[in-house]
């Protein structure tokens, strides 16, 4: 029903009730008919009310299908977000373990530099072994020493012939000396043929010199008069024409 208080329509509960529950549905089309206290005192009209288009239980479903699926959405986002801020904070610890071994691999390294160069300093100098003394080359063999006479030149006349295979021996080349020169290295024939034709038999064994020169022996003297010279050539003749010295009796 409906009360009029100073020339106002009032509501009863019954109307009021079906107001508020208009109101909670959030879209209904309300039409009051609110007639003023003119006629008759205490007479209420009836309020025409348009039926709703929906009802509160069919808009409450509706946003809270909206709000899931708000809230869906939200929810992929923020676990899209926290794998991507995931995978940046993995990548920015990779970059920064690498930059810290980096650095720790280029401090240790400068560490060992300093503690090597360190001990190079600190070490004493090696003092090298002294080098062996190279051992004594072998003395020469002293060289043989004859007498400068006439058993010293046959002597080593004989050694050298025999160094050379030039056969002879001593008996036979004394006896030959003492025929031709006795003994004397500085003899010379200037009456024979060989004298006459202008080259004159000359020391010990009275040798020629186209002879002395065709049958000298290396290691000896060029000097027709020089002793051990005059003997080896004289006796590498005798024994090219006579086989030895040996076999020698008379002038060759």
């Amino acid at each position: 029903m409906r009360s009029t208080v100073s020339g106002y329509t009032r509501l009863t509960k019954v109307h009021t009730l079906s107001a508020a529950g208009i109101a909670a549905a959030g879209a209904a089309a309300l039409a009051f008919a609110v007639v003023p206290n003119t006629a008759a005192a205490d007479t209420t009209q009836s309020i025409a009310v348009q039926p709703v288009a929906w009802d509160a239980h069919t808009v409450g479903a509706e946003q809270q299908s909206e709000l899931a699926q708000r809230s869906g959405d939200a929810a992929e986002q923020a676990k899209t977000d926290a794998s991507a801020k995931k995978k940046a904070d993995a990548e920015a610890k990779r970059k920064a373990d690498a930059e810290a071994k980096k650095k720790a691999d280029a401090e240790a390294k400068q560490r060992a530099e300093q503690d090597a160069a360190s001990r190079s300093e600190e070490r004493e100098p090696v003092q090298e072994a002294p080098e062996a003394p190279k051992p004594a080359a072998a003395p020469a063999p002293a060289k043989k020493a004859y007498a400068d006479n006439l058993d010293g030149w046959i002597k080593e006349a004989l050694d050298i012939m025999k160094a050379k295979g030039i056969p002879g021996s001593y008996d036979g080349i004394k006896r030959n000396i003492m025929r031709e020169s006795t003994g004397n290295p500085r003899a010379i024939n200037d009456w024979d043929s060989n004298a006459a034709a202008g080259i004159p038999s000359k020391g010990l064994l009275q040798i020629i010199d186209p002879t002395f020169k065709a049958y000298h022996v290396d290691g000896t003297s060029w000097d027709p008069y020089d002793p051990v010279a005059n003997i080896t050539a004289s006796c590498n003749y005798a024994a090219d024409k006579y086989g030895s010295m040996d076999n020698v009796n008379s002038a060759y």
